[in-house]
């Protein structure tokens, strides 16, 4: 996704930087061909075996997405002499625009790429097919798999590993002798580090930033055992006060003792800018990143950047899956055809050359080791946010469909605290209510 400017950024509203490689943008023509294949009999109109069969997929990204998919979809013909693709591709805005008036029509094609912000509407409406027939033992995490089940259902098949972390500026924390981050550190951990390294570090450097995004928010409450802010498609909200105030109340001490910048500092942060990346310029020690975007953050400082996982509580910490899919239409007529091809996609070793990195660092752990030597590090330190994310590791909740706007003003009701311009029980208030008449709103 394109850089934005951030307001003020511990673990930077990760929601919407999933990573690089999942919503990337990027130029795209539309191309031709198609294909499908089964071992599960005839349901669903799929063509008895080596009949012809022709399978539109649909996928967004940049250019070299584009063409080693389609290769990909070549090798797959070469294999499956019965099979051809009908492809289109484009970039991210011009997807995200075309499929909702495609699932109206229900003319959706027969696969087709999906991300973790979307997933959900799109089952709610009835879009997608059940995939949890699909054998993914051996090739992804049991643990992934269970948490990327909507109502107990697999709707999309797992492309890539991905995982929410924190980067830290591995050389500047030694160089003051601070000591590193530690796999699964609790959110008490990660304040009393902050507040220890706050005396090691000279004036105008911060160990972390402050917390404006609902996400960020959303990890410490899931950490802790409570429900996700927004659940059951935007049905039920839950802005736990108690934890609110305390995780709020936490940050307002770190401003007046000067363990995250300023407001005004803050507000001047631009992400993955040599000059003006809150870590890459050596104002604060800390940014929230995912498998998909440090590598971006050690392009800047190659060498001097480390990882680890998110704050964890009793109930977890985090998230580690994938946030890219492929999914199948419900109302395809080669489900079967369809089904055999994604796990294709995701298994055979040829592909995973053909695709390498192009979706992110691949879910499938034998590609991924064929692939390794060829990496460079700054994709390795992507897979290691996955490795120490995945042990403790909680479901992505993304936003639910309608809350937009209350995200956008979850981020502007919090920035007006950091400024001391409202109290935090002030923001509470309207937040909570918004919420609330939007769940009301999405029940009714």
């Amino acid at each position: 996704m394109r850089s934005t400017r951030k307001a003020i950024v511990p673990l930077i509203g990760l929601t919407f930087m999933l990573a690089a490689t999942a919503c990337s943008g990027g130029g795209g023509n539309n191309g031709g061909g198609s294909a499908a294949n089964t071992d599960e009999g005839n349901n669903g109109g799929d063509p008895k075996a080596g009949e012809k069969v022709t399978l539109s997929m649909m996928w967004w990204g940049p250019d070299e997405r584009h063409e080693a998919t389609k290769n990909a979809l070549s090798l797959y013909s070469k294999q499956n002499a019965n099979v051809s693709f009908k492809p289109e591709y484009m970039a991210w805005d011009a997807y995200w625009q075309k499929l909702p008036t495609l699932a109206a029509s229900k003319t959706i094609p027969d696969v087709l790429q999906m991300d973790a912000a979307y997933i959900q509407e799109y089952v709610a409406r009835n879009q997608l097919e059940d995939l949890s027939d699909v054998d993914l033992d051996g090739i992804v995490d049991p643990k992934v798999v269970e948490n990327l089940k909507i109502g107990g259902k697999l709707y999309g098949i797992p492309l890539s590993q991905n995982a929410a972390g924190i980067a830290f500026n591995k050389a500047e924390l030694e160089q003051y002798g601070i000591p590193l981050p530690q796999k699964n550190w609790t959110y008490d951990d990660y304040f009393q580090w902050a507040r220890d390294a706050r005396g090691k570090l000279p004036e105008g450097k911060y160990p972390i930033g402050d917390s404006t995004s609902w996400d960020s928010y959303n990890f410490y409450q899931t950490s802790m055992g409570k429900d996700p802010v927004m659940a059951d498609g935007g049905k039920k909200f839950t802005l736990d006060k108690e934890l609110f105030m305390t995780y709020y109340k936490t940050y307002e001490e770190f401003r007046k003792a000067k363990i995250v910048p300023p407001a005004e500092k803050a507000a001047a942060f631009l992400e993955n800018d040599p000059q003006a990346d809150p870590m890459a310029s050596g104002v604060v020690m800390t940014r929230g990143a995912t498998t998909g975007s440090v590598s971006a953050l050690e392009q800047l400082m190659p060498g001097k950047v480390g990882v680890v996982n998110m704050p964890t509580g009793p109930a977890g910490g985090g998230w580690a899956q994938s946030t890219i899919f492929l999914s199948v239409s419900a109302n395809s007529k080669h489900k079967d055809e369809a089904k055999r091809f994604v796990r294709w996609f995701i298994t055979d070793k040829e592909a995973g050359k053909t695709l390498g990195l192009t979706r992110g660092i691949p879910i499938n752990p034998d590609i991924y080791k064929d692939l390794e030597p060829t990496l460079a590090d700054k994709d390795k330190l992507g897979k290691e946010i996955y490795d120490l994310s995945v042990e403790k590791a909680l479901p992505f909740y993304s936003a639910a469909a309608g809350y937009s706007e209350w995200a956008d003003t979850y981020n502007k009701e919090m920035q007006a605290v950091t400024y001391g311009q409202q109290t935090i029980e002030k923001a509470y208030d309207k937040l909570n209510k918004m919420g609330m008449d939007l769940a009301a709103k999405a029940g009714s």
